[in-house]
C-alpha cells in the first residue's frame, strides 16, 4: 500500500547530526543574549554596593531617596528629607547611587575632552 516508505532508510545518526548545529546555535544565543548580560548586571550591582560611602545620594528599590549616613557590612542607613528621618536598609535594597553615577559621568566627560584636545593638537602639528 505505501511502497514509497519501503524505499527510505531511517538513519538516526544523520538526524542527530542535522539537529546538533541548530542546538549549538541556540545555546550560544541564550548565553550571549540572556546569561552573559545578567551576570554583567550582577557584577555592576555588587561593585556599586561595595563602593557605597557616607554622603552618597542613593535610591532604594522601594523608591526611597536619601543620603547615606552609615554603612555596615550588610546594611546601610539613609537620612531622608528635611525632617532627617533615618532608615536602615539591607544592602541588597540599594537600587542606584546617584553620587557615583555623577562622578562616572564627569570622568567620562573629562576623558572625552582630553581625547578631543589630543586630536586637535595632533591636527595642529600636521
Amino acid at each position: 500500500m505505501f511502497h514509497f516508505l519501503e524505499d527510505t532508510v531511517v538513519n538516526p545518526t544523520a538526524d542527530l547530526l542535522s539537529i546538533l548545529p541548530m542546538l549549538v546555535i541556540m545555546i550560544a544565543l541564550f548565553y550571549f543574549m540572556l546569561i552573559r548580560p545578567e551576570n554583567k548586571r550582577k557584577k555592576e550591582a555588587e561593585k556599586m554596593r561595595s563602593e557605597l560611602r557616607n554622603g552618597d545620594r542613593v535610591t532604594t528599590i522601594g523608591g526611597i531617596c536619601g543620603v547615606v549616613v552609615d554603612v555596615k557590612s550588610d546594611k546601610f542607613v539613609i537620612e531622608t528629607g528635611a525632617d532627617q528621618v533615618r532608615v536602615e536598609f539591607a544592602m541588597w535594597a540599594l537600587s542606584t547611587n546617584e553620587t557615583a553615577a555623577e562622578k562616572a559621568k564627569a570622568e567620562a566627560k573629562k576623558a572625552e575632552e582630553a581625547r578631543a584636545k589630543a586630536k586637535a593638537d595632533k591636527k595642529i602639528k600636521k
